[in-house]
């Protein structure tokens, strides 16, 4: 049962084995054919070559994965298959691609051991989110180190592994992967696992195989047999099926004759897939068995292609199954509905039933059905609403699509045409089907994760599925022009939450992202402006709220709608739909600013990031010891890199893509397979912290700089040192080669930035202006200028040639730490400790943008290679990728321009006030979130702010030490309470607004006399920092809380110490963060319905979840007063919210 558990955790491709239902049909090799090859892969297995794969290639229709089958079969049955998994883009679903390849692997082979269940189990425990893990770590963890843990004797057991029809994956990069990843069979030493593939000999898998010794493993080309040999083979397959025809009654015992069956054979021109349709079609003749016989032996034998005689056996198949009694208007009715019936089956992207073909094309099921009665020669048809329908070869599909070769155009498929009247259906089904919590959730924060898969299917059934997940697809290849107000547009307007909805139930949420973004790419911003605008307005809004969406669906009514800017078009279009009770009256966008994601993930700061060569992947080195890869156009998640020891504080990727280099805190440089994620090399000679990496432009030459004062440099291919470059007195923190490979910058602490020739080592240049660490270094794409970024707070622009100085660029007001040139070189992006993104213009040095959003200090920042985005990374512990276009050009309203605080509301809850670090204090009208004033005079950080009973005055507590009360309506000071030895934490009025308390750092709560400002007592007895006060509700006692673990209580007219409170209990406390619900034995004592409270990401209504929080809305103090909730953000804005339901 525990081994049940936990291999429940692993996704499986139910269709992958060779034995799985849905292939129950398929065949194996007959007896006396494929004798010798069939051989060769036995001997292979268990005789002494050590090469561990074997690729069978051949083209289509030589019978690749009958021979597949009939290996998995032999070994099966003698207990050592170790698994198999079969593509088919036909069957589609999750063997079209591979991401499930290695977990569906790993299944098998617990399935097939006991033992290595107990392996695998335990490489689960180890690591529970191994599902979401990289291709390689899947791999090495769930199936190499389990099968290196077996014992075996003397000699050593051989376990099969089998991959049909590689080519049939969908993805070049997980073809190159897999067949990467799989020769590291090879290392096995107390098990050897023997791996057969068979595929086309397509590219991706030539260049996989290209890059494994020819010593790992030997290959087979089927279409290389002697012809006479195939031959052979196949009139043993023809006889063996004639042979059962036979058996029926009214056939003679020599039918159909030797004659007869050569010339089948001759026909079939060495292709197992005629032969196969052939027999079939024969076979399926019933009372026209001998009929089909001769229509398929009719004709000359000329040397035809055998492409051509394949044709021929289609055709011949597709005219059979017009009846003789057929009307001329009956066989043209049956023509089309066998088109469009064939023409969607061949372009599905997954198959479906013949139930769901007819919704999805709205034809009468029955119709569908004898259309296709006649064809079990090609297709393989099931009955029943849940089985599918399939094509017994993916040959004919090329066949069927391609004018040349179906010569009969009563047959014929317009491609175009097809995917028009499939992606027509697809719209029709889900405008009449899609409506808001379509699985009747009813919980706004239900999780994805909390809905089971019977509970969506029973809700979405397969043909809804299928039109949400590819509609978009098929728009897409029927070439149509888009309209607005046509039906996609309509579509849109109705329902495209509703359909967001389904593909997060799905778990599909980024192909959703794929969609909008290839349908803003179908649309003309010419032809069709309110669709384009839409639709980018959708991009947007899906860009933004991608993650909430795919954990939480109904959050695309809650917060998605709430967060979005005022006068989004989505926004507008669905508020109506909004299922969460809140409405925002100040602090959100009015339009959306630069910000286009958010990537959360890493659980420390992210200290760098780097785009890939051609933009569709985001790089991120953190704190955390990781490199994550994120897809740029969706923000999700693709790899984790782990390795590193320590904190990683930069990446980089070569110049063709296909490695990333880190440096790290543990004093080495690692080279990464992005493919796979598998670690190539590590780099070890530094003595201290390696701060940045960079690859030469033609990939060859990695350099590394460290803070053991040296610059490195590293052949690629072997990772030998190659050079150590001296010079710095100080930790040199940046590195950056020059356009043509010739010239290297450095960037140092002993704040100069020094040139070096590439290929010798020699100091170049030695520039000096800064007056502080210069902690950054980048080219220009012309090599002409070098940029560097310092702690002086200046960005400088020099002459490469001459290390003249051109231009320094001010405006940050903290520390620089990362600079970067857009790839046009027109622009510079310097990223700071102030927390913001700076553009400038390169020729000029003017300030073109100031970018805002990261709540804390930003390390690093990179351009996009069509400078159309920009990526950041923080101590925030995100990435965020901006606009590089818009900038910050689209401004919040005005607020903070640091952390807020605290926030308090009025008496009468018309006002809110918020504090911030930025010294000041802001009012705010409840009702608008409309600015009333700015009040300044403390001189640091304010940390606390409350109003006077009666609303009249209002008091600060700051970091300057004092207490400072104003007048709430006109924001005039009134007096500055001085006294206190440290910074004041907390501040409270009496009841009577009379007595002003104060609680510090100095480890004192103080009283003052609030009209006169005089201090009144000094409560001592905390021996630690106090954090907060108050007064009882009659006045009499004072209360403080400290971090001495104690709550003292006090009385208010004498000052004297009542009691010390170790522990305390209640049903409801009012915190800074709302009303938090707790569970005790006192419940009951106080009441509170439906308490409304921020806990972690999330704005709670008692238990439930109710609205997600957004990154930049995320607070450090929030307030709550009837129907307003005030949200104080570290970013400085105030979110004033208003609940409905209260």
């Amino acid at each position: 049962m525990l081994h049940r558990r936990y291999l429940e955790k692993l996704p499986v491709a139910a269709a992958a084995p060779f034995n799985c239902y849905d292939r129950r049909n398929a065949s194996n090799c007959i007896q006396n054919t494929r004798v010798d090859l069939l051989q060769e892969i036995r001997e292979w297995v268990d005789g002494g070559d050590k090469r561990p794969i074997y690729w069978l290639r051949g083209l289509a229709g030589t019978g690749k994965s009958t021979i597949a089958r009939t290996v998995a079969h032999h070994f099966h049955d003698r207990r050592r298959l170790a698994a198999s998994f079969f593509f088919s883009r036909d069957i589609g679903g999750d063997v079209r691609h591979a991401r499930k390849f290695f977990t569906s692997i790993a299944s098998q082979l617990a399935q097939a051991s006991e033992l290595l269940g107990d392996h695998i189990c335990d490489a689960i425990k180890r690591n529970s989110d191994i599902v979401n893990r990289a291709p390689w770590e899947q791999w090495r963890q769930l199936v190499l180190e389990p099968l290196s843990k077996l014992k075996c004797g003397a000699p050593r057991l051989s376990l099969v592994l089998v991959v049909d029809a590689l080519d049939e994956c969908e993805n070049d990069d997980d073809i190159r992967a897999i067949v990467h990843l799989l020769s590291e069979a090879r290392s096995l030493r107390t098990v050897r696992l023997r791996i057969l593939i068979t595929s086309r000999p397509d590219s991706p898998i030539r260049e996989g195989f290209d890059k494994i010794p020819e010593t790992e493993h030997q290959g087979f080309i089927l279409h290389d047999i002697s012809r006479w040999i195939v031959d052979q083979d196949i009139r043993v397959f023809v006889e063996y099926n004639f042979a059962i025809i036979r058996q029926r009654p009214g056939f003679d015992v020599n039918w159909p004759g030797k004659e007869a069956i050569g010339t089948v054979v001759e026909r079939a021109a060495g292709l197992f897939i005629w032969a196969a349709t052939a027999c079939r079609f024969v076979k399926d003749g019933g009372r026209f068995t001998k009929k089909r016989l001769f229509a398929i032996l009719d004709g000359s034998l000329s040397t035809i292609t055998p492409e051509k005689r394949l044709d021929e056996i289609y055709l011949t198949v597709l005219k059979g199954s017009i009846r003789p009694d057929f009307s001329e208007d009956e066989q043209d009715e049956h023509c089309k509905t066998l088109r469009e019936a064939l023409g969607t089956i061949v372009i599905l992207f997954s198959s479906l039933s013949i139930s769901s073909l007819a919704r999805l094309l709205g034809i009468y099921e029955e119709d569908v059905e004898m259309s296709l009665n006649d064809l079990h020669a090609i297709l393989d048809i099931r009955r029943g609403s849940d089985l599918l329908v399939r094509l017994h070869h993916p040959s004919f599909r090329d066949f069927l699509l391609n004018k040349e070769r179906c010569v009969d155009l009563r047959f014929w498929v317009d491609e175009r045409k097809a995917h028009q009247l499939l992606a027509d259906g697809c719209v029709n089904l889900m405008s009449a089907k899609l409506k808001r919590d379509i699985c009747n959730q009813q919980e706004p924060g239900a999780l994805t994760k909390d809905i089971s898969e019977q509970v969506t299917k029973s809700n979405v059934p397969t043909d809804l599925q299928y039109a949400c997940q590819y509609w978009v697809h098929h728009v897409k290849r029927s070439e149509a022009r888009l309209q607005d107000n046509g039906k996609v547009h309509n579509f849109l307007l109705q329902h495209l939450h509703h359909w967001v909805e389904v593909l997060s139930l799905l778990r599909k949420v980024s192909e959703a992202v794929h969609a909008i973004i290839l349908l803003e790419s179908m649309v003309s911003v010419n032809e069709s402006t309110y669709l384009q605008a839409f639709v980018h307005d959708a991009k947007r809004f899906l860009l933004y709220n991608r993650s909430i969406i795919e954990d939480a669906p109904l959050q695309i009514y809650c917060s998605a709608l709430v967060f979005a800017p005022h006068r989004s078009l989505v926004r507008k279009q669905f508020e109506n739909e909004m299922l969460c009770p809140i409405n925002i009256l100040s602090g959100v966008h009015g339009e959306w600013s630069s910000l286009l994601q958010t990537l959360e993930g890493h659980t420390h700061y992210v200290n760098a990031v780097a785009f890939s060569p051609n933009g569709k992947v985001v790089a991120s080195a953190s704190e955390d010891h990781t490199v994550r890869f994120w897809d740029t156009a969706t923000g999700a998640a693709l790899q984790t890199l782990e390795g590193h020891t320590s904190s990683v504080n930069a990446v980089a990727f070569s110049p063709h893509g296909k490695v990333v280099a880190s440096a790290s805190d543990d004093h080495t440089v690692r080279l990464w397979d992005t493919a796979t994620g598998a670690t190539l090399r590590t780099l070890e000679g530094h003595t201290y912290y390696v701060m940045a990496v960079a690859f030469s432009p033609d990939g060859k030459v990695v350099a590394s700089t460290s803070q053991d004062g040296t610059v490195r440099l590293w052949g690629t291919a072997t990772g030998a040192a190659l050079q150590t470059l001296k010079g710095h007195t100080d930790a040199v923190m940046a590195v950056a080669f020059s356009s043509d490979g010739k010239v290297l910058a450095s960037a140092s602490h002993d704040c100069t930035v020094r040139l070096w020739g590439a290929a010798t080592g020699t100091a170049l240049q030695t520039l000096k202006g800064h007056t502080y660490f210069v902690r950054a270094v980048a080219f220009s794409p012309d090599g002409k200028v070098v940029a560097s970024a310092s702690d002086d707070r200046k960005v400088r622009l020099w002459d490469a040639a001459t290390g003249a100085a051109l231009k320094t660029l001010e405006g940050h007001i903290n520390y620089v730490h990362a600079v970067a040139f857009s790839p046009d070189g027109k622009v510079v992006a310097s990223a700071s400790d102030d927390r913001t993104v700076r553009l400038w213009d390169t020729a000029t040095g003017a300030a073109a943008q100031t970018v805002e959003g990261h709540t804390f200090v930003v390390m690093a920042v990179a351009f996009s290679p069509d400078s159309k985005v920009v990526a950041s990374a923080s101590v925030d512990n995100t990435v965020r990728l901006w606009d590089a276009a818009t900038g910050a050009v689209l401004q919040m309203l005005e607020g903070h321009t640091d952390n807020v605080s605290a926030v308090t509301f009025s008496p009468d809850g018309k006002v809110v006030v918020s504090a911030s670090v930025d010294h000041t204090m802001r009012f705010w009208d409840t009702a608008t979130g409309a600015t009333l004033r700015t009040l300044e005079g403390h001189t640091y950080y304010v940390g606390a702010v409350v109003f006077s009973p009666d609303g009249k005055a209002v008091a600060s507590a700051s970091h300057d030490c004092t207490v400072r009360l104003c007048d709430a309506a006109t924001g005039s000071a009134l007096q500055t309470l001085k006294g206190h030895t440290d910074v004041v934490n907390a501040v409270a009025f009496s009841p009577d607004g009379k007595v002003v308390a104060s609680a510090s750092r100095d480890c004192k709560v103080r009283f003052w006399d609030a009209a006169m400002g005089a201090a009144l007592k000094t409560l001592d007895g905390h021996i630690d920092c106090v954090k907060a006060v108050a007064f009882s509700p009659d006045g009499k006692v004072v209360a403080s809380a400290s971090d001495d673990h104690t709550v003292r209580l006090w009385d208010a007219a004498t000052g004297a110490a009542l009691q010390t409170l170790k522990d305390c209990s209640t049903s409801c406390l009012e915190t800074n963060q709302g009303f938090l619900y707790i569970q005790s034995a006192s419940a009951g004592v106080f009441s509170f319905e439906q308490p409304v409270f921020v806990r972690g990401n999330w704005l709670n209504q008692g238990e439930r979840n109710l609205l997600w929080l957004p990154p930049e809305y995320r607070p450090e103090c929030s307030a709550f007063q009837g129907c307003h909730f005030v949200l104080g953000c570290r970013s400085g804005k105030v979110i004033i919210m208003q609940l409905s339901f209260c």
